[in-house]
């Protein structure tokens, strides 16, 4: 209940509300844009200051390597849990968008997490990024074999019917190295790690000269851009709607899978209760931003309003406002 009545969080209800109610509030694209970019930008740079502070150990590269290895296993459940009840091509573009992160969810973690006294390691937002490229390249492979595959392979369409993939590919896909070189080289990416990295190096001084920008207007930017997400959300709720409740089952309780998983691997490695909370909450969210643009031209075969309206229109809300407080509750149970 507690963070239901976070002012971000509100804001957030508050967005989702307008939308319904179909106003004409909205964010200016540009102004979203830079909200967005200021927020990986704070948070690269936190978590650079949290890094020069902590140093790299062991116990750092063993939760980038629990990052990296639920990000493999996400979209592996997903595509083989869907192939054989949707297209296969859909199926590899949910597992993409599933496998992948949230930046916006993992950036309120870190807002909840700090607000209950609790401290992640600053290399949780390199894990952020970790967990972003495997998903990408695991849909963009499975396609490419789809593709590839005998003449007259069957796969289930969307609406039940059966779809009959390409023997010979299909004309104007990227090429694979063109697809990956986008996904590594996002800007979203270059800008939290170069943060990141800035942090690292100015250390202490740095962080002194930059608190007034990363840490004092941080709450009032997060509240900005949750307002605009939930105008999003609000308008994606008709790709939602009339979708097959495999669909809606996974997008509902799929995250919950993951991040169990997440923390057994997190128990296992024994790692601190915060950064097993980030761990799950990463490997419980859904990529609506980076993951949908590359695959809507990696996989134009797969229906966008399928793995965006999922993402978007369910596990986003769920994730914000209800999953949250309860990873970091089984987290912090389990771990502390």
């Amino acid at each position: 209940m507690q963070n239901l009545l976070d002012p971000a969080i509100l804001f957030f209800l508050f967005g989702v509300l307008a939308g319904a109610l179909k106003s004409n509030l909205e964010i200016p694209p540009p102004i979203a844009k830079f909200l967005s970019l200021y927020l990986l930008m704070a948070l690269g740079l936190k978590g650079g200051f949290a890094l020069a502070q902590s140093g790299l150990s062991v116990s750092v590269m063993v939760s980038l390597a629990a990052a990296m290895l639920m990000a493999f296993i996400v979209p592996a459940l997903g595509y083989q849990l869907l192939k054989n009840r949707v297209s296969r091509f859909d199926a590899a573009a949910i597992a993409g968008s599933y496998g992948s992160v949230s930046a916006v969810t993992f950036v309120t973690a870190m807002q909840y997490l700090e607000a209950n006294h609790m401290s992640p390691g600053g290399h949780m937002a390199v894990a952020l990024v970790v967990m972003e490229s495997p998903a990408i390249v695991m849909a963009v492979m499975l396609a490419n074999m789809l593709r590839h595959a005998p003449a007259g392979t069957i796969a289930l369409s969307p609406s039940g019917g059966a779809a009959v993939a390409s023997a010979g590919g299909l004309a104007g896909v990227p090429p694979l190295g063109k697809i990956l070189h986008e996904s590594f080289t996002d800007g979203a990416h270059l800008l939290l790690l170069g943060a990141m990295a800035i942090g690292y190096l100015s250390g202490d001084a740095g962080s002194a000269v930059m608190a007034p920008f990363s840490n004092d207007l941080f709450k009032g930017m997060l509240a900005f851009f949750l307002l605009d997400m939930g105008l999003m959300v609000a308008r994606n709720f008709g790709a939602v709607r009339g979708q097959s409740p495999v669909l809606i089952a996974y997008a509902s309780l799929g995250p919950l899978v993951h991040a169990t998983i997440a923390l057994a691997l997190a128990v296992m490695l024994q790692l601190p209760a915060a950064d097993a909370a980030l761990l799950m909450v990463l490997s419980a969210s859904a990529s609506y931003i980076v993951v949908p643009a590359v695959l809507r031209y990696a996989i134009p075969e797969a229906n966008p309003s399928l793995y965006f309206g999922l993402s978007l229109g369910i596990t986003f809300p769920l994730n914000i406002l209800l999953g949250i407080p309860l990873y970091t509750y089984f987290a912090t149970s389990v771990l502390s």
